[in-house]
């Protein structure tokens, strides 16, 4: 797998954070700080910047962006941790078929970029060892 990035994991954390802040009860405010993290943030979860302008204009729309980012980060990041799971079982069974289809499958809905490059990665890997 990909080493981490620490940039991107602070970046997600922050994301984490005012996400929890948020469902706690705790007003989200549009704030210069707030706009920049998640115009930073947006294009590691392949949100284009048009989008993200157009979310700035209201507090429920920059609400709705967030929560879509960390939608993407959580469903992608089950999504992969998942069918990583099945491709080493796969694997290990010498179903090599089987466990590229996995990392096809994901490849195939997968939006995020660090998780689209994990899964070509590792679909790399196995056809190397073919």
């Amino acid at each position: 797998m990909e080493p981490r990035d620490a940039n991107l994991d602070s970046l997600w954390n922050q994301l984490w954070e005012l996400e929890h802040r948020f469902q706690q009860g705790h007003a989200l405010e549009l704030t210069d700080e707030l706009l920049d993290l998640l115009r930073r943030a947006a294009p590691t979860v392949d949100i284009r910047e048009h989008e993200v302008v157009a979310a700035f204009s209201r507090v429920e729309s920059t609400t709705d962006l967030l929560r879509n980012i960390r939608a993407r980060i959580r469903d992608g990041s089950r999504r992969l941790g998942n069918a990583l799971h099945r491709m080493y079982r796969l694997q290990e069974k010498g179903d090599l078929d089987g466990a590229r289809q996995q990392m096809r499958d994901v490849l195939a809905v997968e939006v995020v970029p660090l998780y689209r490059k994990i899964a070509q990665g590792e679909l790399e890997k196995m056809n190397e060892r073919a």
